[in-house]
């Protein structure tokens, strides 16, 4: 099987692949030997670049200033991003499609389109120290009084809190006709009762950090509230959908240059006469990177390719669940042997393996763990069978 991509989608690879190699690579190894943090002037650099390439808006309706690209378009944009370690791709905000179908004209006008023109910030309060890829087991609550709610809970994981100036609140509603269905708020991050209880420091050299947060009795209008009561259960499908696809396309990316870089590597490396890319065991696991990452990039384009083809909601989760799994897997797989073939160098924190090594671990780990997407492949074969699987 081949994947032809269109001509925009190659347009857009290749502007994005530029991006990334003439303003993000160099800066790699600065970051990481500063726990992550580049210049000030360097980062605002990186974020007007962003903007101006209008990446901000890559998922938002053209009705509202967005380039509303296809999903194919956009996937190949992630991919060449994954090229990049220490989360230096992460220097700008999303708008995303479903923000648009979900929100309140005040909403898109006070939240979501500040942050497409990168003018404000947001993070996800999704997970909890018990409810991880299982969301269904959230005990944050939201409880009705008067014209607010009042959130109360502890939330784990809030990606780019310290870069943030709001959140995305999922919680228990309590009390009412809707009393234990599942809603989502938007919440200003300078509301009272907001606390950070910690903020650890993990593998990899982020400049977005991902604290523990405490939410208590943190009072939003109920005019920040997504949608209805009962509605933030579907508002996180739809963006699991995405940053799942997303993931993979990314990994995709990152395999690709580790591909790249240590096959260089290896041509060059004299071993007595001969070179490492002359060994045989070399030539097999620099056979088994690029089978992989082929396999992966096919099946990361097609199921891209199936949300511009409108299929079907239930098919598409799967299908994001079985990108996001093999991508994430392999890219693991290939940042092991990329280490193993550079040798010591590979073990060196300025070396792209041994970076990615590191980072591309947690790809294994958040937006659903990988036994979590082989629950929800399972459960698609049982209930619609291959068909229903594949589309």
């Amino acid at each position: 099987m081949t994947f032809e991509l269109t001509p925009e989608a190659i347009t857009w690879r290749d502007r994005i692949r530029a991006f990334v190699e003439r303003d993000l690579i160099p800066h790699e190894v600065e970051a990481e030997l500063a726990g992550g943090l580049l210049p000030e002037e360097t980062r605002a650099r990186h974020r007007m670049a962003a903007l101006d390439l209008g990446l901000a808006g890559i998922d938002a309706p053209s009705s509202y200033g967005g380039l509303a690209l296809s999903m194919l378009e956009q996937t190949v944009i992630q991919e060449q991003i994954g090229r990049v370690t220490n989360g230096l791709g992460w220097c700008f905000g999303a708008a995303q499609k479903w923000m648009f179908e979900a929100c309140s004209p005040a909403q898109i006008e006070g939240y979501i389109l500040p942050v497409m023109r990168g003018d404000r910030h947001e993070c996800y309060a999704i997970t909890e120290s018990e409810a991880g890829s299982d969301v269904e087991a959230l005990q944050a609550t939201a409880r009705r009084d008067g014209h607010h709610y009042v959130l109360d809970g502890e939330k784990w994981f809030l990606t780019g809190f310290n870069l943030a100036d709001f959140c995305f609140f999922q919680a228990i509603v309590v009390g009412g006709a809707n009393s234990g269905a599942h809603a989502l708020f938007l919440v200003d991050l300078d509301s009272p009762g907001i606390e950070v209880v910690e903020s650890p420091a993990f593998s990899h050299h982020f400049e977005a950090h991902h604290p523990t947060v405490r939410f208590d009795g943190v009072r939003v209008p109920e005019d920040n509230r997504i949608g209805e009561e009962g509605d933030g259960m579907s508002f996180t499908h739809a963006w699991f959908r995405y940053e799942r696809l997303m993931i993979a396309a990314r990994c995709c990316g990152a395999a690709e240059r580790l591909i790249e870089d240590v096959g260089e590597f290896v041509k060059s490396r004299a071993v007595g006469n001969e070179t490492l890319s002359d060994k045989q065991i070399v030539q097999a696991m620099l056979a088994d990177c690029v089978t992989e990452l082929w396999a992966a990039r096919l099946m990361t384009y097609e199921a891209a390719a199936a949300h511009d083809r409108g299929a079907d909601a239930k098919a598409l989760h799967a299908r994001c669940s079985m990108a996001k799994l093999f991508a994430s897997e392999m890219a693991g797989r290939v940042a092991d042997r990329a280490v193993q073939l550079f040798g010591g160098r590979g073990y060196r924190r300025d070396n792209v393996a041994e970076r990615f090594f590191r980072e591309l671990r947690v790809d294994r780990i958040w937006e659903g763990t990988s036994e979590i997407q082989r629950l929800i492949i399972a459960r698609s074969l049982s209930k619609r069978g291959l068909d229903g699987c594949f589309g």
